[in-house]
């Protein structure tokens, strides 16, 4: 991997989500590039670095939707998430703490805004088959990693043959639901882990006209060998 950059005290590793990509890519290319992988990329701004790997591996690429669940007064504040199958992950600490009522509520609130994205980004397409196949899902950071835990649960419920979590950067110490994953696969883990940010020396808000301008130079004819 390229060399750091030092800002202020804080170590840059990658210069945007394009070169994030680039450099996730060149860490998963000699394990699966010849195993013709499926690559999802979780919106908005895990799209982009999905993008960066899918090319490079000359892979298949979609985008698979998931929501955080805002504890009640805390909306920045994920302690669970859903994804777009409705596949569910709550923290089992704030199980206990919520009542079933309250999170399946969070839960409708949140499948609202992911058939918005659904629509938006796919156009109501639905996701490629699976089964069978190795597919690496992408994200741009993982802070609690709590969006892409229903992801899993939802490539275990279409078949997917192995499951490989991706990213550029997370702490060292993950969320114990995340290794329902058959791989973890990270470029980065800094000791002092505060933010995915840190170890970006671009990483702005990635918006849906970025996105959707992303998306047309995709090319979907990638399709798995018969």
């Amino acid at each position: 991997m390229n060399s750091t950059m030092i800002s202020g005290n804080r170590k840059i590793y990658f210069k945007n989500r394009a070169h994030a990509g680039t450099e996730l890519a060149a860490l998963l290319e000699p394990k699966y590039k010849h195993l013709n992988p499926l690559v999802l990329g979780v919106p908005r701004g895990g799209v982009e670095v999905a993008y960066y790997v899918a090319k490079q591996l000359h892979a298949e690429l979609a985008l698979v939707v998931a929501k955080k669940l805002p504890y009640p007064g805390q909306p920045e504040f994920g302690f669970g998430a859903v994804a777009e199958d409705y596949s569910v992950y709550v923290s089992p600490k704030y199980e206990r703490k919520l009542s079933p009522k309250a999170i399946n509520q969070l839960i409708e609130e949140q499948i609202d805004e992911i058939k918005r994205r659904v629509e938006k980004y796919r156009k109501g397409k639905p996701l490629p088959d699976m089964k069978g196949r190795i597919v690496i899902i992408v994200d741009d950071g993982i802070a609690t990693g709590v969006t892409l835990v229903p992801i899993i649960k939802l490539c275990k419920k279409r078949g997917a043959g192995k499951i490989v979590v991706a990213s550029p950067v997370s702490d060292k110490v993950l969320n114990p639901a995340l290794y329902e994953a058959d791989s973890i696969e990270i470029v980065v883990q800094p000791d002092a882990f505060r933010a995915v940010g840190q170890v970006y020396q671009n990483f702005g808000e990635f918006t849906d006209e970025q996105l959707l301008e992303l998306l047309q130079h995709v090319d979907w004819n990638i399709k798995r060998d018969e």
